[in-house]
């Protein structure tokens, strides 16, 4: 079991005011397991995220994390974990501008004791089919260019768990179909991946999906309904 989830919550106070996030969930997921965490903007799918990913801590509930209860951990520990094991491609790319495709994927090695970190990049930026752009900027490159060295850059750690949020979410559909192509390519080799979406067609790439509406795990027929409405409202008005 690489995830154990039992009654978690998380809840955030402003003065008296008490919103509740995360409402209870209980879920499992297994190591090699391609994962939708799926829900309409709200739904707490983001703050879920990093809480598995160690960004944040629940209020209440279980959370193991390879057999290990992860309010054990100082928070030293946990960044030295989600450091090891852990890799994250936003929605936004999050690169560096003025530096190049091999400096952008070697960062996360920066702090690391390993000898062959320029090695190491390389074969993370050939994994994307990237290597005739190595030596570009991001300025220099499209956006889906851009996301595929983000992955690159989430894979050279050699990660047990890849967390992708919202990643074709600045992309046109052709360019966001190859990120998702190279993330199920990335999960048929063993990669565990958890994607964050509040799109039905990007969901339906992923062998499971977890479905959260106002906080709580729901049908995802329900989260799929009110998607489909959303859409219909939007090209009534």
């Amino acid at each position: 079991m690489l995830i154990k989830v039992r009654d978690l919550k998380k809840e955030y106070q402003t003065g008296e005011v008490v919103a509740k996030v995360l409402q209870g969930l209980s879920f499992d997921i297994e190591k090699g397991e391609f994962i939708a965490i799926m829900g309409p903007s709200g739904s707490g799918k983001s703050t879920l995220m990093h809480i598995l990913g160690f960004l944040d801590r629940p209020t209440s509930g279980l959370y193991e994390f390879e057999g290990q209860n992860i309010n054990e951990f100082d928070d030293d520990e946990l960044a030295y974990i989600r450091n090891k094991k852990i890799g994250f491609v936003f929605q936004s790319f999050n690169l560096l501008n003025r530096t190049n495709v091999l400096d952008n994927v070697k960062l996360p090695l920066v702090y690391s004791k390993i000898s062959n970190k320029e090695k190491r990049a390389k074969e993370a930026i050939e994994a994307v089919g990237l290597t005739h752009r190595i030596t570009h900027t991001p300025g220099q490159l499209s956006g889906g260019e851009q996301q595929r060295v983000a992955i690159a850059r989430a894979l050279v750690n050699d990660p047990a768990i890849i967390f992708a949020d919202e990643p074709t979410g600045n992309l046109d559909s052709r360019a966001g179909l190859q990120i998702i192509k190279i993330l199920q390519q990335l999960n048929n080799e063993g990669r565990t991946i958890i994607l964050v979406t509040h799109e039905i067609y990007t969901a339906e790439h992923a062998k499971r999906k977890i479905c959260l509406k106002d906080g709580q795990m729901v049908g995802c027929e329900v989260v799929i309904e009110q998607r489909i409405a959303e859409k219909e409202e939007g090209l009534l008005k």
